[in-house]
């Protein structure tokens, strides 16, 4: 889908090159991205799901609940599935392989993230 220009005339854009890549052949091929489509989600947690061939990535927000048919007394949370990306195996290993870089390279930079709350550091004031 193209973008809309002022004067109502399809914007023909071509995807910027944001990447190249080696074939097997040693023959280089650029990668263009098509944004025009692009949306951004926030997601505070995932659930992770996979049959023999797929992984399923369901990513939405984690949050208190108080409505219909909660114990009193008792904390609930709900977890809103806002999107759900499916991949193959091979897609899945090359995004925990790119995560793992990426989160290193961050806490050479800013510090180990500690996952369990209660170690964390509280700032001082």
């Amino acid at each position: 889908m193209a973008a809309k220009s002022d004067a109502g005339v399809p914007n023909e854009k071509p995807p910027e090159v944001h990447a190249t890549a080696q074939t097997n052949a040693d023959q280089q091929v650029r990668i263009r991205f098509d944004e025009q489509n692009l949306r951004t989600s926030y997601a505070n947690n995932v659930r992770i799901n996979a049959t023999a061939d797929e992984v399923l990535l369901d990513f939405g927000l984690l949050g208190p609940y108080s409505g219909p048919g909660q114990t009193p007394g008792q904390a609930e949370f709900v977890f809103t599935v806002g999107e759900r990306i499916v991949m193959n195996f091979f897609q899945a290993k090359r995004l925990a392989l790119a995560l793992g870089q990426l989160i290193r390279r961050h806490e050479e930079q800013f510090g180990e993230l500690e996952l369990d709350v209660t170690k964390r550091r509280r700032p001082t004031t």
